[in-house]
């Protein structure tokens, strides 16, 4: 399938024979994207820790489960390997898999929750792409999405860690997709604030109790899919309650003077 017939194929809302990974796809947003990926005709790998959660969504979606830690590169490696050992290439990969800090800097600082944190968060996306690459670029091209966070555009006082490495993740993005561009590749980010998720752990009733919205794991797959419509790259689209999905523009930076 070529680039070109890959864009037509997705515009038209029915994705047959796309192969698509997407990791934490046991659950959440992940798990959204993936059953309406095979909905959509799609072959769907779903990778997750949970190899059970996998599983069931895997079988809803009509697709393959497989077990994968983002934070080891060997099960980026097997999760890829399994969608093109199966299905014979990969055209979209959605690195989706997230986990909160569950610690501060300071007195709360514990160093075990950081580097899993950054190691799902952050390095599950490099990991991932690193991964991806070769069997996109082989496919002729595709699309890599990661989901990010809203706090990967605005400071989040509660959980600075959480914010740092969602801000490393629309960086790369920012910078992966004009690199990609040449090869067919297109990389965006997903920054949906807060969703209706396991994520959200404690965290629900506080925002119940200052009456901010949650998000409906619907509607951020429903960015997603307009997110594959694009015909940009490198974009950050914003999911908040209330507003239409969109890329985040961000203002140009200063340069320097003579």
């Amino acid at each position: 399938m070529t680039t070109s017939e890959r864009a037509s194929v997705v515009r038209s809302g029915h994705l047959d024979g796309l192969v698509a990974l997407v990791t934490g796809g046991g659950n959440g947003i992940g798990a959204a994207v993936a059953r309406r990926l095979g909905a959509a005709g799609a072959h769907v790998v779903v990778a997750d820790v949970d190899e059970d959660a996998a599983g069931r969504v895997a079988e809803e979606a009509g697709g393959v489960a497989v077990a994968c830690d983002v934070s080891l590169p060997e099960d980026n490696e097997r999760a890829v390997a399994t969608a093109t050992g199966r299905y014979g290439r990969l055209d979209l990969a959605f690195l989706n898999a997230g986990v909160v800090s569950g610690c501060g800097l300071g007195d709360d600082f514990d160093l075990a929750r950081y580097r899993r944190v950054m190691g799902v968060n952050l390095d599950g996306v490099v990991f991932g792409v690193q991964a991806a690459l070769p069997a996109l670029r082989a496919a002729g091209g595709g699309t890599i999405v990661a989901t990010a966070s809203m706090a990967g555009i605005v400071g989040i006082p509660d959980d600075p860690i959480y914010a740092a490495n969602k801000h490393a993740v629309v960086g790369l993005v920012r910078s992966l997709g004009p690199h990609l561009a040449a090869s067919g590749v297109k990389v965006h980010a997903l920054c949906p604030s807060f969703a209706d998720t396991a994520i959200l752990g404690d965290g629900r009733r506080k925002l119940e109790e200052i009456g901010f919205p949650v998000l409906d794991v619907a509607t951020v797959a429903d960015a997603f899919f307009r997110l594959l419509d694009s015909d940009g790259t490198g974009e950050c689209w914003f999911v908040v309650p209330g507003r239409e999905a969109e890329p985040f523009v961000f203002r140009r930076a200063p340069g320097p003077r003579v």
